[in-house]
């Protein structure tokens, strides 16, 4: 945390009325929501392109928009409006469950997006630090081949992941496993080419997850036992012969630390590049396979948690509770990675078909500081609330909660814990959000 009067000799680069630390799926759904609503917002972005993880990290598979095991959509706004416009635009497939898509094609998107809505977009830009006036954020210090600057704001959305700028500005967070303490493992995306998708379909007909490869590769010493099971191969008809392979575990990760993603990005691309030796002695039609890339980031599921006004718990997800301060709709099984080794935790959960359950505003207010809002996996819940709430389509619904929140708080002259609820789920349903069961209907039928 830093006062305006210790960083008076810093430049101002910019002053807007919301800014957005941070250009991922939280991210981009809370800019263009703001700037939808005509007040003048930013994005700060570490990275050259937006999209965070789906595009940066290299996952372009999005999940999950739909009731659990259920075709009925309960995530709307901007999360499925990007699913539409990638397909539209010749770059990927998409339903009412899912969106698989060209990484290039999509950050081509969310810029396109972002030039429509007015978002001024700002790469290759570090945050640094929290300017706090008393208890109110007024915006951020970054850093960049610019040099070390002021981003002046009325209000601010960390959509960072690990909630660098709530944690700047004083703010409590959890981290970890609460009986445990070790984060979920970090995983380092690739994408082959030469892969003959359909005999690779066929041959996972009865072992899905390929348990009994991987077995048989690390007893054969031809793979370290770093991972038993597969955690996606993303695939896309408008890319047939290509396979983006979320396989790599790299546990004991603290993310907020650079000399760790430094290790789990060495130690991810040796892991990749040993994967492709295995696939082309052990599974049928990726013979030929090959490297086309690693990302620019290690993907991480999570860090810092940011205490707010309400803490989401699993307790809360598996009673399918439901908020008057709803915000939107989050129903993806409670996915937990193994902390400790490979595969999944025991405490993962798949829920019965129709699952599904409310998102709290008060979870992206932290406590105690006002004119911040955070959004995205860095929301404020348990370890194993987690586990369901950090997934995209649920980033995108917090993020566009937190961008229209900023906006209205503006135009109400109030701090965004001060805004009606009421105001603000209309506004989400005039940008096509579903809030309530009602929504759920409407966009089902």
């Amino acid at each position: 945390m830093i006062t305006r009067t210790e960083i008076a000799s810093l430049p101002v680069a910019a002053e807007v009325d919301v800014l957005v630390v941070g250009g991922g799926p939280a991210g981009v759904a809370a800019s263009l929501s703001a700037a939808r609503l005509g007040v003048r917002t930013m994005i700060v972005e570490q990275f050259n392109c937006l999209g965070g993880i789906a595009t940066a990290g290299g996952h372009a598979h999005i999940c999950l928009y739909s009731e659990w095991g259920s075709p009925r959509r309960v995530v709307g706004g901007i999360p499925f409006e990007t699913a539409q416009r990638v397909t539209s635009a010749g770059y990927g497939v998409h339903n009412n469950h899912e969106a698989d898509f060209e990484i290039e094609g999509m950050k081509k998107v969310l810029e396109e997006m972002a030039e429509q809505a007015g978002v001024t977009l700002r790469y290759y830009t570090l945050f640094a630090e929290t300017i706090v006036e008393d208890t109110r954020v007024v915006g951020v210090v970054v850093q960049s081949k610019s040099g070390r600057e002021v981003i002046l704001a009325r209000r601010t959305v960390d959509c960072t992941g690990d909630g660098d700028v709530a944690a700047s500005a004083g703010c409590k967070f959890l981290m970890g496993a609460e009986d445990s303490g070790p984060c979920q493992p970090a995983t380092l995306m690739f994408t082959i080419g030469g892969v003959d998708y359909d005999r690779v379909r066929k041959f996972r007909g009865t072992d899905y997850k390929l348990k009994s490869v991987w077995k048989q590769a690390q007893d054969n010493g031809d793979m370290r036992p770093f991972q038993n099971q597969i955690m996606g191969w993303w695939w896309t008809p408008t890319r047939p012969d290509q396979v983006g392979i979320n396989f790599t575990h790299i546990n004991f990760i603290d993310g907020t630390k650079a000399e760790d993603l430094t290790r789990a990005t060495i130690e991810g691309r040796k892991q990749a590049y040993e994967c492709i030796e295995v696939f082309r002695k052990y599974v049928p039609g990726m013979e030929e396979c090959y490297m086309i890339s690693t990302p620019n980031t290690v993907g991480v599921r999570e860090t810092r948690r940011i205490l707010g006004d309400y803490l989401l718990t699993k307790e809360d997800l598996l009673a399918k509770k439901t908020f008057s301060d709803s915000i939107g709709y989050g129903s993806f099984f409670i996915d937990i990675h193994c902390v400790s080794g490979p595969g999944m935790d025991q405490k993962t959960y798949r829920p019965e078909p129709g699952f599904k359950y409310q998102i709290p505003y008060r979870i992206l207010l932290p406590q105690k500081v006002e004119n911040l809002l955070v959004a995205g996996r860095c929301a404020s819940c348990t370890h194993e609330a987690l586990g369901s709430l950090r997934v995209m389509p649920q980033c995108g619904v917090m993020g566009q909660a937190a961008g229209v929140s900023a906006a209205l708080s503006l135009r109400t002259s109030v701090s965004p814990r001060q805004v009606d609820v009421g105001s603000l789920q209309s506004l989400l349903r005039e940008q096509d959000c579903i809030v309530e069961e009602s929504d759920i209907v409407k966009a089902n039928t």
